[in-house]
């Protein structure tokens, strides 16, 4: 086997998706913090989304089914929230395959600065934006549900933390 690298390991990550959002992998979400390669052991921290994320186990087992099927013989995953997750964190790739799933991306961090920025979201499907949020509570923690006025239907937004 070749040695192991840590791009190398971020690289295969990208096949391991996202249990809600499958077009999106850990690596686009940012929930991979870390990478840290010893010979042929692997050791990654991750940080979810939100603490009591109901996708852990499943992320977990997808990291450790994928390392494995590629000759890493040892996985050791760390679940940290040494620094909570932010949606800042995810990649422009991850934001563009969000868009692409119909849901639209949070907006910048650096943009967020009060709830008003859940009122006018860009709808994902026709880029209107006479939209309104219809519940700020959609159906994970990290969704919320609005409306689009120039298109008539309804669309999720990956909300900013």
């Amino acid at each position: 086997m070749t040695a192991l690298s840590s791009s190398m390991i971020y690289h295969w990550l990208e096949d391991v998706k996202d249990p809600e959002i499958p077009v999106l992998s850990l690596v686009d979400l940012g929930v991979i913090t870390e990478v840290n390669v010893e010979g042929s052991d692997v050791k990654i921290v991750m940080t979810p989304t939100f603490v009591g994320c109901p996708a852990l186990d499943l992320m977990k087992s997808g990291i450790t089914e994928v390392l494995k099927s590629k000759g890493v013989e040892k996985v050791d995953i760390e679940v940290s929230y040494r620094k909570p997750w932010h949606s800042d964190l995810i990649s422009d790739k991850g934001r563009q395959a969000l868009k692409q799933f119909g849901l639209a991306p949070p907006p910048s961090g650096e943009l967020f600065t009060d709830l008003d920025v859940l009122e006018h979201v860009p709808c994902p499907r026709c880029n209107g934006t006479d939209t309104e949020l219809k519940n700020a509570f959609g159906p994970t923690l990290c969704r919320s549900i609005h409306y689009c006025n120039t298109c008539h239907e309804a669309f999720e937004q990956f909300k900013p933390l």
